[in-house]
Parts: C-alpha cells; structure tokens; sequence
C-alpha cells in the first residue's frame, strides 16, 4: 500500500470512496509481490501497480465494478485462465487480488492505518479473502488495541504482525494480513535456487 498511500491518503481525506486492489497471493513467477497495490478514484483515476501493466486493464474494471456494487471479491488472474493473454499475464505466474472498496464508511480505521504507516509505526490489518466469512471483512490491529468487522479471535496473526516484525504479508485460512512498523535490524541475503 505505501506506493498508493500519498494518492489514496487525499481521497481519503476528501470523503471519498476508491477501490483499492491488493496483490494477497502469488505462484510461479509473479510479477510482483503479495502486498503490491493498485487504486481507483470514484472518479477514474489510478495510481500504483498489481502487475507492473500486466493485468491492471482488468482489474482497473474489477474496479469500478466494486465501487458501484459496494462489494470486496477476489480474482485470479494467470496463464491457466482461458484469458489469460486476452490481459496480459504471459509471464506464468498467477496472481490473486483483493479488490475492496474504501472510504470512511466502509473502512473507517483506513486514515489512522495510512498515518501509522507513513510514520513506520506498528498496525496489522487481516481481511478475509476467502472461506466462510463475507469477503472484504477486517481487523485492525494496533500494540495496544483492535477494531474493525471481524471478530477479535479470527486476527490473532495480524496481532502478531503488529509487534513490528516486518512488512511481508501472510495469507493463511482465507484472511490476508498486511502489516508495517519499524524495520527491523536485520541483513538478509537472498539465496537463488
């Protein structure tokens, strides 16, 4: 989310609702990260990236798809799609995207998320992205308290995540966890196979 945050924090601000897609998934070769984001204004506009061009077209209608009808869905985009080519992912991964609307009805946590973030201090947000449960339902997660419209019991792991271990997210048992705080001090080397 931080590379929409400066857009999205003024729509924000404004009152306005905007779809915001998240990248909660990834296999083979992906062309970006769980977590990369992407949104659209009421008005049109975009700002940010799930795919690095790839699929954006799609899901820039998914969308306003989401803004009209109010609604969170989830969509896999991939070569194994019968469309795949038709949007452009012919790199052989697939991506799984969260698409939720976001406004100070539907997300009323969201300006105290984006200011947490943009000062690097710890919060969680778990957000059901599949199984039982309605789609798009979350828990914000604070060091010293929650809300939102999941229940407390089901964020256990975003709580987790808001003790300041990193900002990777975690898909497990149909909930996505995003999370951001302090880096910690730590070197990490990658290791190719």
């Amino acid at each position: 989310m931080r590379d929409v945050l400066g857009d999205v924090g003024g729509w924000f601000a404004a009152g306005e609702t905007f779809g915001l897609a998240t990248v909660v998934r990834t296999f083979r070769s992906a062309p970006r990260p769980a977590g990369a984001a992407m949104a659209v204004s009421a008005g049109g506009e975009a700002a940010g990236s799930v795919s690095g061009g790839c699929v954006e077209g799609a899901v820039y209608e998914v969308a306003r798809e989401v803004l009209a009808s109010g609604e969170a869905v989830v969509r896999r985009y991939g070569v194994s799609d019968d469309d795949a080519f038709a949007v452009g992912l012919t790199c052989g991964g697939i991506l799984d995207v969260l698409v939720e609307p976001v406004g100070p009805e539907s997300f009323p946590e969201f300006g105290e998320v984006a200011a947490a973030v943009g000062k690097g201090d710890p919060v969680a947000v778990a957000t059901v992205v599949g199984g039982p449960g309605r789609i798009g339902a979350r828990r914000v997660v604070w060091p010293d308290r929650a809300s939102g419209t999941l229940a407390p019991g089901a964020a256990h792991a975003a709580g987790a995540r808001a003790g300041g271990w990193g900002a990777a997210g975690r898909r497990r048992c149909g909930s996505w966890a995003g999370s951001a705080g302090p880096a910690p001090a730590m070197f990490r080397s990658p290791i190719w196979a």
